[in-house]
C-alpha cells in the first residue's frame, strides 16, 4: 500500500465524513497526513500515527498561512492539498436566502479553496510538482431548487480548479476537482429525510455513496498514477448527472 509513499498531504475538513476517510486512506497508502478542521479534533480516532491533526479555520487567511508555514517548517514541503471542507448552510430559496447565510457558505465552500490554492501553490511551484484536489459537488454542475449559496460556491470551485490547473501546468502542479453525489456523511445525515430519499431515488445506482468511495477517487488524483490528469472533473455520483 504505497500509492502515496512519503508524500506530505494537507486535508481540510478532516474531522469526519469524506475528509476523515480520505485522511485514513492516504495514511494507509504511505502519506504523512496533516488533517485539519475547525473542530477541536476528529469525531473518531484515525488509528494511524501518520495522521497529525491541526485545528484550522479554512475561512481565515491567517490560519491558512500558519498551517502552511508550520507544515513546510516541519516537513520541508507539501505534495498534496485536498480542499475538502464545506457546508451546505441554508436550504432556503433565492428569494428567502439571507446575505448572512450567503457570506458564510461562500466563505467556507469557495473562499477557503482560493486561500488554500494561493498559500500552497507557491510551495508546489518551487518544488516543481504537486497535486491539488478540490471537492466540489454534482450541485456545482447541475441545478436544483434551494441551496443557492452552496450551488454558487461549488460551481465556482469547479471553474477555479480549471483556472489553477492552467496557471500551474508549466510547473508540473496538477489541479483537479471531484464532484460527489449524495454521500452518507454526517452532513447528509443531518438533511431532511425526504430530500435524501428524493436524491437517492434519482440516482441510477439506487443508493447513497460511502465516504471511502470519494477517498478512492481523491487518492487516484493525488497519486502519480494521475500524472497526466489536470483540470479534470471526476464525478462520483452513482450516475446522477449522466441522465
Amino acid at each position: 500500500m504505497n500509492r502515496l509513499k512519503d508524500k506530505v498531504a494537507i486535508i481540510t475538513g478532516a474531522a469526519n465524513g469524506m475528509g476523515h476517510e480520505t485522511a485514513k486512506l492516504f495514511a494507509e497508502e504511505g502519506a504523512l497526513v496533516i488533517a485539519t478542521d475547525v473542530a477541536d479534533g476528529p469525531s473518531t480516532p484515525y488509528g494511524n500515527s501518520n495522521i497529525q491533526f491541526m485545528r484550522h479555520d479554512v475561512t481565515s487567511e491567517a490560519d491558512w498561512r500558519s498551517v502552511v508555514s508550520d507544515v513546510v517548517a516541519q516537513h520541508g514541503r507539501i505534495d498534496v492539498l485536498v480542499n475538502n471542507a464545506g457546508i451546505v448552510g441554508s436550504y432556503a430559496s433565492i428569494d428567502d436566502f439571507t446575505l448572512e447565510d450567503w457570506n458564510k457558505v461562500i466563505a467556507v465552500d469557495q473562499t477557503s479553496v482560493f486561500l488554500g490554492i494561493r498559500e500552497v501553490g507557491p510551495h508546489m511551484r518551487k518544488a516543481g510538482k504537486g497535486s491539488i484536489v478540490n471537492i466540489s459537488s454534482v450541485w456545482g454542475i447541475t441545478g436544483v431548487s434551494g441551496v443557492p449559496g452552496y450551488q454558487a460556491a461549488k460551481g465556482a470551485v469547479r471553474t477555479l480548479t480549471k483556472n489553477a490547473a492552467i496557471t500551474y501546468a508549466k510547473d508540473n502542479v496538477r489541479v483537479n476537482s471531484i464532484h460527489p453525489g449524495i454521500i452518507f456523511t454526517p452532513l447528509v445525515q443531518a438533511q431532511a429525510e425526504e430530500l435524501n430519499a428524493a436524491v437517492i431515488a434519482a440516482t441510477p445506482l439506487g443508493r447513497a455513496g460511502q465516504p471511502r468511495e470519494i477517498a478512492y477517487g481523491t487518492c487516484f488524483l493525488a497519486s502519480d498514477e494521475a500524472s497526466f490528469v489536470t483540470g479534470a472533473e471526476l464525478v462520483i455520483d452513482g450516475g446522477l448527472v449522466a441522465q
